[in-house]
C-alpha cells in the first residue's frame, strides 16, 4: 500500500508514514532533510511555517497522519470531485487505522462526503456528541420509569457528567479552528486532556450505578458503548498525530512555545520574580495570587459567620459569581475563620479563588455519604467544576466517619486546579481528584480507604498523607487511581511527600494494615518518588482490588524514596510493577507532565512554590 502524502504548493511534498519517515521541502534555496541541521534555526523555522502551516492547520489536534489525502499517479490530492467516493473511503480508512475500535470509527464516518480530514474530524465529533446527547435523552426516560431511588440518583449523576463530556468534545473541535503553528505540540496535549476527561465522565456515569437494583446500569453501559469507543478512538488519532511531530522537525514543545513563556526547569519558582513593570498580586489577573495574603487581595466577596461581612455562607457568595468572565479576572472569595457546615458547589465558572485564614481556622465541613443514600460523586463537601480554580489556607472535611463508607471532602472536576496549603480530611474517598490537571502543594490529606482517588493527572508536591484508624475489618489504602484506558493521560504522582500514620492507627493492637494503593481501574497509574514512607506500610507495598484483576495492566512505580516503609525488597511482583529508571522518573516530574498551551505556566503564574524537576536529594 502506498504511503499517504500531502501536496502543498508547487513541488512541495511531504511524505508521511511512520514517525521516523523522512521528509523534504523542495525549494529554490533550501533542501531540508531529516537529521540534517540548517545553519540558521530561525530560517529553518520560517521554512517550516511557510511550508507546512496549512498541513498542520488541517490535520492538527485530532488529525492522524497529517496527510490523509493520497498521492495519485499525476500527483494530485484526493479531496476534490475527481477523487469521488474512493478517495473518501481511503481517507476514512486511513483516519481510523490507528484506532482501537476501527469498525466503530468507520461506521461513524459512513456518511462522509469528503476526504478532507478537517471535515472528517468534524463529523467524528458530531457523531460522538449526538450519541451522548441521545444517551442523556434516554436516561431521562429511564429515570421516569425507575422505582429505585438509588437508580434515580445514578441517572442524575449521568446527566451532569455527560453534559460535561459534550462540552469537552465541543472545545476539542474548537481547538482545531484556533490552531497555532507555534503551539502545535501543546495544542495536542490539551486535546488529549479533554478527550481523556470525556472517557472519565462516561466511566463516572457507569460507576454511579454501584449497588443499584435492576439492569439499568447494564443498559447505560450499552448505551454508552459507542460514545466511549469514539472517545478512545479520538485519543488514538491525537496520539498518532503527536507521534508524527518529531519527523516534522519542528523541535520540542519547549522550543515551540512563544518567547515569553516562563522557563522554570531546574529551579524552584520564585513568586516575586515577575517582569519589570508587571504589577504583582491580583492586579496582574492571576499572577502571584497564592503568594498573597487576604489583606493584599482584591476581594470579589467576603464571608464571615459573625455577620461582619456581606455573606454568612460560602454558598451565598458563590451564587453571586458572574457566569461570564471575558477578562479572565480571578474572582477572589475570602472566607474568614470559622467552621462552615455546608456543602459548597462551584459550578463551571472559571478563575475562582478561595482563600482562608489558615487550614485549621477556616474549615468547610460536611457529612454527606454513600451509606445514607448519596452517590459518591455528590457527597463532596466542596465540589469544584470550574477551570483555573485556586485555593489557599482552607481546611475541607467530611466527618461522616469510616462506617459510612464513601464520603468525599473535596472533589475537583476542573482543569488546571492549584491547591496550596490546604487540609483535606476524611475517611474513605477523602479527595476525589476526578479528572483534568491538578497541582497540590504543601497540603495535608488524611483518610482510611482509597483516600486519594480519581482519574486526574494529579501531582502532589511536598504534601503529607496521613493514614487514620479505619473501621472494623478495613484495610487502609492511600491511593486508588482510576485510569480506565491505556490512552488516558491520568496519574497520581506523589513527589517529595510523606506517607505517615496518626497515633491511633499505629497504637492499635493487633497491628492494622496499610498499603500505598490499589488499582481501582484496569490501567491504574501511580508513581511515588523522592518521598518518605514510614514503616507502618505493609512490606507488599500495594494491594489488589479483587483477586488478580488489573495486576498486569496497572502501572505502579517507586523511585528514590526513603523511610522504613520504602524498602522494595518484599514488594509484590505483579506484571504491572515498574522498575523506574532516572529517565522514567524525570518523565513523571510536573514540568514534564504538565504540557499543553502555556505548558506549566498555569501553575507558576499563581505564585505557588513549585519545583518542576527532580528534587536535589
Amino acid at each position: 500500500m502506498r504511503k499517504p502524502s500531502l501536496r502543498v504548493q508547487g513541488e512541495s511534498t511531504i511524505k508521511l508514514g511512520t514517525p521516523k519517515s523522512s521528509f523534504f521541502f523542495k525549494k529554490k534555496k533550501y533542501h531540508c532533510k531529516k537529521n540534517k541541521k540548517m545553519a540558521n534555526p530561525a530560517t529553518k523555522k520560517k521554512i517550516a511555517v511557510a511550508s507546512i502551516a496549512s498541513i498542520l492547520l488541517v490535520a492538527a489536534v485530532v488529525g492522524t497522519v497529517v496527510g490523509l489525502t493520497w498521492k495519485k499517479g499525476g500527483g494530485g490530492g484526493g479531496g476534490g470531485d475527481g477523487g469521488g467516493v474512493s478517495a473518501t473511503t481511503r481517507a476514512v480508512t486511513q483516519l481510523c487505522s490507528p484506532t482501537d475500535f476501527k469498525e466503530t470509527c468507520e461506521q461513524s464516518l459512513a456518511g462522509a462526503k469528503s476526504s478532507d480530514p478537517k471535515e472528517l474530524i468534524k463529523l467524528a465529533f458530531e457523531v460522538a456528541i449526538k450519541n451522548i446527547t441521545d444517551v442523556i435523552k434516554n436516561s431521562e426516560l429511564i429515570k421516569k420509569a425507575a422505582k429505585d431511588e438509588s437508580t434515580k440518583g445514578a441517572l442524575d449523576v449521568c446527566k451532569e457528567v455527560l453534559e460535561d463530556a459534550i462540552d469537552d468534545l465541543k472545545r476539542s473541535a474548537d481547538k482545531i479552528g484556533q490552531f497555532d503553528i507555534n503551539k502545535v505540540d501543546s495544542y495536542v496535549e490539551d486535546v488529549i486532556t479533554w478527550l481523556s476527561a470525556t472517557v472519565t465522565y462516561q466511566e463516572t456515569c457507569i460507576d454511579a450505578f454501584e449497588n443499584t437494583t435492576g439492569d439499568t446500569g447494564e443498559k447505560m453501559k450499552t448505551l454508552l458503548k459507542t460514545a466511549r469507543e469514539l472517545s478512545i478512538n479520538g485519543l488514538a488519532i491525537v496520539e498518532e498525530f503527536k507521534n508524527i511531530l518529531p519527523s516534522l522537525q519542528l523541535g520540542s514543545s519547549r522550543r515551540l512555545l512563544s518567547e515569553d513563556e516562563i522557563e522554570t526547569m531546574n529551579v524552584e519558582y520564585d513568586p516575586t520574580d515577575y517582569p519589570p513593570g508587571t504589577p504583582p498580586g491580583w492586579q496582574a489577573g492571576k499572577r502571584n495570587l497564592l503568594a498573597a495574603t487576604p489583606a493584599s487581595l482584591k476581594h470579589f466577596a467576603v464571608v464571615a459567620q459573625d455577620g461582619s461581612a456581606p455573606f454568612k455562607t460560602i454558598s451565598a457568595a458563590v451564587a453571586t459569581l458572574p457566569k461570564n468572565n471575558p477578562t479572565n479576572e480571578t474572582r477572589v472569595i475570602y472566607i474568614k475563620a470559622g467552621v462552615y457546615k455546608e456543602n459548597v458547589v462551584i459550578p463551571k465558572i472559571h478563575h475562582v479563588m478561595l482563600i482562608g485564614d489558615g487550614p485549621l481556622k477556616t474549615r468547610i465541613s460536611g457529612r454527606l455519604n454513600f451509606a445514607d443514600g448519596t452517590k459518591t460523586f455528590h457527597t463532596a463537601t466542596l465540589a469544584v467544576s470550574g477551570e483555573d480554580f485556586t485555593m489557599k489556607d482552607i481546611g475541607v472535611e467530611n466527618t461522616a466517619g469510616p462506617e459510612k463508607h464513601q464520603a468525599v471532602a473535596l472533589r475537583v472536576s476542573g482543569d488546571k486546579a492549584v491547591i496550596y496549603n490546604c487540609h483535606i480530611d476524611g475517611y474513605q474517598d477523602t479527595l476525589y481528584a476526578h479528572n483534568y490537571r491538578h497541582f497540590y502543594r504543601d497540603c495535608l490529606i488524611s483518610g482510611t480507604v482509597d483516600f486519594v482517588f480519581g482519574d486526574a493527572l494529579a501531582v502532589f508536591q511536598n504534601c503529607r498523607f496521613i493514614v487514620r484508624k479505619p473501621g472494623a475489618g478495613q484495610k487502609c489504602m492511600v491511593t486508588a487511581q482510576g485510569r480506565e484506558h491505556r490512552r488516558v493521560n491520568s496519574a497520581i504522582i506523589i513527589h517529595n511527600g510523606t506517607i505517615e500514620a496518626e497515633p491511633a492507627f499505629v497504637n492499635t493492637k493487633p497491628a492494622l494494615e496499610a498499603y500505598l494503593g490499589r488499582p481501582w481501574k484496569e490501567f491504574s497509574r501511580t508513581i511515588i518518588m523522592q518521598s518518605r514512607i514510614d514503616g507502618f506500610i505493609h512490606p507488599d507495598g500495594w494491594a489488589p482490588w479483587q483477586g488478580t484483576m488489573y495486576l498486569n495492566s496497572l502501572y505502579y512505580g517507586e523511585y528514590q524514596n526513603r523511610g522504613d516503609g520504602s524498602n522494595m525488597a518484599k514488594r509484590v511482583k505483579w506484571g504491572g510493577i515498574q522498575k523506574i529508571t532516572p529517565k522514567i522518573a524525570q518523565s513523571f516530574t510536573p514540568g514534564a507532565m504538565f504540557r499543553g498551551e502555556g505548558s506549566d505556566k498555569w501553575v507558576t503564574i499563581t505564585g505557588v512554590p513549585y519545583y518542576p524537576d527532580m528534587m536535589k536529594m
